[in-house]
């Protein structure tokens, strides 16, 4: 069965307004005043914004050292999705990391 370009497009234009719809600034978590963020994560969070810039960067660098090691597990489906799968999360995650905790590295 052969899908239409036309419907090809209308998925793709979808898939951007739907995404675009999940990323508004309406539904973002602040991490600075914790608002919209309940539970154990609130106190973790607190807990974290109190540590020194150091600690903070290494702890956002053992997390990601962490994670980088179980997405090996990525080589049980297939090559080709560990090496996207890692150059994805390499290039990335340390990044995005970083800026959420705040920490210069």
């Amino acid at each position: 069965m052969r899908v239409s370009t036309a419907a090809k497009v209308l998925a793709l234009l979808t898939l951007i307004i739907l995404g675009l719809l999940a990323a508004i600034p309406a539904t973002a978590i602040d991490l600075v005043a914790f608002t919209g963020i309940t539970g154990p994560l609130t106190s973790a969070l607190t807990q974290l914004a109190a540590l020194a810039p150091g600690v903070k960067a290494l702890v956002g660098f053992i997390g990601f050292v962490v994670a980088l090691i179980s997405l090996t597990a990525l080589r049980n489906f297939s090559p080709v999705l560990f090496y996207i799968g890692m150059a994805i999360f390499g290039a990335v995650g340390l990044i995005i990391g970083g800026s959420i905790m705040g920490a210069t590295i």
